[in-house]
């Protein structure tokens, strides 16, 4: 009996043991420096010992001890990511990011803003996790507050104009965007054109005054009109109900964002009213939601996968080149036409 049972036990213990870095190595007849480096993605190793190595790997059931690791090198190549999550586009963003990231080694730790969770928080709680730099999406905190964070971390601001401190931007020019939809629907013969805005901070400030410039540029002065709103498909659907309260509508109305656009989209459809053919109306972001059968906007691309590359390589420069002059990359947005714009009757 005490024989069959040591024999169990030894299978048991045979059966627990996690495969070793060595195991790996034994198998196919390299170092275990090679081996490291093939399962850290860094270059090195030819192509050959690399696909041997992952093919060993997995028919050994072995993966990588991150917490041994982290501890034997004292980096944990994690790059922070603040995002909101009612953002569409910033789920462009991270899916780019993990992208953009993985390619050179780098893994994400994201950490989201919601209704009841701070941008405060969200950015403690990356740096809790020993995040090496910060890329945050749209960032609200004041360009001081985010310098003092920069301190702690390689801070990149993606999405936001900052004037005046010593970070990493990457962002799209704004304005320049909303004044090409303007310039579109000029074309288009609209000159009714009226803006609903995003509401407060650097990014909805930029776009209301695009919108502004581009109707004094067409000579519309006496057409200008800025309806409040914020960026929710509510605050489309309120500006545009405050539209159909009016005397007259509009012959097309711009949105701060694709979310208030899809917002005034809905309201026009349950009045009846058609989109484009009594109103056109354009989004921005070129999100996911913009890009549905359903909805089939037209918006302004912000070129998601440039920035989360461009947001990369600014957190690598940093990191492992050592680059500490600050660097702003302004990407020009792109008009996207789809179905709801059109003529003017």
């Amino acid at each position: 009996m005490r024989v069959d049972d040591d024999a169990s036990a030894s299978r048991r213990d045979g059966a627990s043991k996690r495969p070793r870095l060595e195991d790996v190595a034994a198998r196919v007849g390299v170092s275990t420096a090679s081996v490291s480096l093939v399962l850290r993605g860094v270059p090195g190793p030819s192509e050959r010992t690399r696909q041997r190595v992952l093919k060993a790997a997995a028919e050994l059931g072995y993966q990588v001890d991150r917490t041994a690791s982290l501890l034997a090198s004292r980096r944990t190549r994690l790059l922070g990511v603040m995002v909101d999550i009612h953002s569409p586009f910033h789920a462009d963003l991270v899916e780019h990011l993990h992208t953009a990231a993985e390619e050179v080694g780098y893994d994400l730790v994201l950490s989201t803003q919601t209704r009841t969770r701070d941008e405060h928080t969200a950015v403690e709680t990356l740096l809790a996790f020993r995040s090496e730099a910060l890329i945050l999406l749209g960032p609200t905190a004041s360009g001081d507050a985010l310098a003092a964070l920069d301190r702690k971390a390689p801070v990149i601001a993606v999405g936001r104009r900052i004037a005046d401190a010593d970070l990493d931007v990457v962002r799209s020019a704004d304005d320049d965007g909303v004044g090409q939809v303007v310039d579109h629907l000029v074309e288009l013969g609209h000159r009714a054109i009226t803006y609903v805005d995003g509401g407060k901070g650097v990014i909805a400030t930029d776009r209301r005054r695009g919108y502004r410039a581009a109707m004094r540029r067409h000579g519309l002065e006496a057409h200008i009109g800025v309806l409040r709103g914020d960026n929710t498909e509510a605050a489309g659907e309120r500006a545009a109900r405050q539209l159909l309260d009016g005397a007259e509508l509009p012959t097309a109305i711009v949105a701060f964002n694709d979310q208030s656009a899809i917002g005034v989209l809905a309201a026009l459809s349950r009045a009846g009213v058609a989109v484009p053919g009594e109103v056109s109306v354009v989004g921005y972001d070129d999100d996911a939601l913009s890009r549905l059968s359903c909805f089939n906007l037209t918006t302004v691309s912000q070129s998601a996968r440039e920035q989360a590359r461009h947001a990369v390589v600014a957190a690598v420069e940093r990191l492992d080149q050592g680059r500490t002059e600050p660097r702003e990359v302004v990407l020009t947005p792109r008009l996207v036409l789809r179905g709801t714009t059109a003529e003017r009757v």
